[in-house]
């Protein structure tokens, strides 16, 4: 029996209306334009209110899939949040994401897979369309990274911003799964190595570290970071997980018509293309506008090609990412619309 292809039928995504410049983090720590520009490529980023959360962000990046979709939240079936900055422990993002819509007929969980989380979510969503128990599955990726990020820091607080995206997963037409000439989703290749998990952490909170007086003061409940190896880590294996899938569908990077990687860093981006042997032109960036969004990144960077008209029904594409974890993951799809 044939698999149920899933197809994205719908994107929407939101970020919040604050922005952050270079020249504002000019005033809160020592760096300037230029150095942020030319080591990172991002000149600014949106910073949520202080009373908009992660479930905000993720809510208004839902509406914006059910209305270009032209449906009700009714008719999701599941809702999927990819995210490592939720409300709150406990409940569920997702909870709070479905109530907030009225997606009464829908259940859902938490994903976490740092930047990766997008990619991961994708996957997970196109299994339950295939298995046939699923009609729509919305994938949600925000993030509120303001909320962790020490802006005394500035080896990370010029690199990250808030932002949601979302796409909306349905049946396509049956076909074998890994078909490369029908709509929807063809492959996934994904990897974990938890002893790069020290390099890139948020250390408290959790319950090896529980939150106390001592975790605030010795600010342990923002992101720590090793940058020169998350960087060798992410170039290497970005390229890696990208040419194993080709690969593995007899296809070569001359194939694909758009690489839509995760926008952590333009050197990153530039690299693994290069490593590609992709021109730029097939190479989606927009991590100047938004800076790393973690789980944003990807939806907010297919939003953007699409309204450029970069993506278009047929093409192509290729989703990959690199996180904490680390997490290493890539899908192949042949866009549907």
């Amino acid at each position: 029996m044939a698999a149920i292809k899933a197809e994205i039928t719908a994107v929407g995504c939101y970020v919040p209306p604050g922005v952050l410049t270079n020249a504002d983090l000019e005033k809160m720590v020592q760096t300037n334009d230029e150095w942020i520009i030319d080591r990172t490529g991002i000149s600014e980023r949106h910073i949520a209110a202080p009373d908009v959360a992660t479930s905000d962000l993720a809510t208004c990046a839902a509406r914006a899939v059910l209305a270009n979709r032209g449906i009700d939240a009714s008719e999701l079936d599941a809702i999927l949040v990819c995210t490592v900055t939720p409300d709150m422990l406990f409940p569920s993002t997702a909870c709070l994401v479905q109530h907030n819509l009225g997606a009464t007929n829908a259940w859902g969980f938490d994903l976490v897979a740092a930047c990766s989380g997008f990619v991961y979510g994708l996957v997970t969503g196109a299994s339950f369309i295939a298995a046939g128990t699923h009609k729509k599955v919305l994938v949600i990726g925000a993030d509120t990274m303001s909320r962790i990020i020490n802006y005394e820091d500035r080896t990370t607080c010029v690199l990250f911003g808030d932002g949601a995206g979302a796409m909306l997963l349905e049946p396509g037409a049956e076909s074998v799964r890994g078909d490369k000439n029908g709509l929807g989703f063809i492959d996934f290749k994904g990897e974990i190595d938890g002893s790069g998990g020290s390099y890139l952490k948020m250390p408290a909170g959790g319950s090896r570290i529980p939150a106390s007086a001592e975790t605030v003061e010795k600010k342990m409940h923002f992101v720590h970071q090793e940058g020169a190896q998350v960087f060798k880590y992410a170039v290497l294996k970005m390229h890696e997980v990208c040419t194993g899938l080709l690969a593995r569908n007899g296809l070569t990077p001359d194939d694909l018509d758009l690489l839509i990687p995760h926008q952590a860093n333009r050197r990153i981006i530039n690299a693994t293309a290069e490593r590609l042997g992709l021109p730029m032109e097939k190479v989606m960036m927009n991590i100047g506008q938004y800076g790393n969004t973690t789980a944003g990144t990807i939806p907010l960077a297919t939003r953007d090609a699409i309204t450029q008209g970069r993506l278009k029904k047929g093409d192509l594409v290729m989703f990959a990412a690199v996180g904490a974890g680390y997490t290493v993951g890539a899908s192949l799809w042949r866009w549907g619309f």
